[in-house]
């Protein structure tokens, strides 16, 4: 099995790669940045040229030969609501159309955990983000063919990883996870496909193999 990581040299995006290739999978690393390829790299991936501000044509080419594709992009708390809507909105969407383009099927986005509740975007301090990330959802969703997943974690956090994890936020002992347990879980989604399912994560009790197969 071949993946394609978008936003591969993010954070998450970064545990992604090295988790995923640590498992003899293929692992491609999307990259707008050429000085980010000998990262990708050492991680044990590939890295491939790959510009979310570009058109979804554009896009196609990264994806040759990819049976799965992981949007883990975001613009980053230092930009402003402007790169929020052209990363994690119009790029996720882009990605999305790129992706059935390329005739590739999977296709699995790291959302956020509140993305569907528009009260909480009001509380969260960060609305602009959670708005983005909730039609982002919806497009792919309902404005596509792809089998994909939605991975929802919590509040993102750089601890060492627990390797356990809960799909039950509402009954968790914790609202957070570390960005190493929400790439494991995504690896997990990789590993064992499954069609149209949204999942909620945060830190908990449960081994990340137990909690996704």
């Amino acid at each position: 099995m071949t993946t394609l990581i978008i936003g591969a040299h993010g954070q998450v995006g970064q545990h992604i790669v090295q988790q995923l290739a640590a498992t003899g999978e293929t692992v491609y690393g999307a990259i707008r940045n050429a000085e980010q390829a000998e990262t990708i790299t050492k991680l044990g991936g590939q890295a491939r040229m790959f510009d979310l501000m570009g058109t979804a044509d554009a896009m196609v080419p990264a994806m040759n030969g990819v049976d799965t594709v992981v949007f883990s992009a975001g613009s980053g708390g230092s930009t402003g609501d402007d790169m929020t809507l052209n990363i994690d909105l119009d790029g996720a969407i882009k990605s999305m159309i790129a992706t059935e383009k390329a005739g590739i099927k999977r296709f699995i986005i790291v959302s956020a955990l509140g993305t569907d509740d528009r009260s909480f975007w009001e509380k969260s301090g960060i609305r602009p983000y959670y708005v983005a990330k909730y039609y982002a959802d919806q497009w792919l969703q309902n404005r596509t063919n792809l089998d994909y997943t939605i991975v929802r974690p919590g509040i993102l956090t750089n601890d060492d990883s627990t390797g356990k994890i809960s799909v039950d936020p509402a009954n968790a002992d914790s609202s957070k996870i570390t960005r190493s347990d929400v790439a494991a879980a995504v690896v997990a989604v990789v590993k064992h496909p499954q069609s149209k399912q949204i999942i909620a994560i945060v830190n908990g009790d449960v081994a990340v193999a137990d909690a996704i197969k």
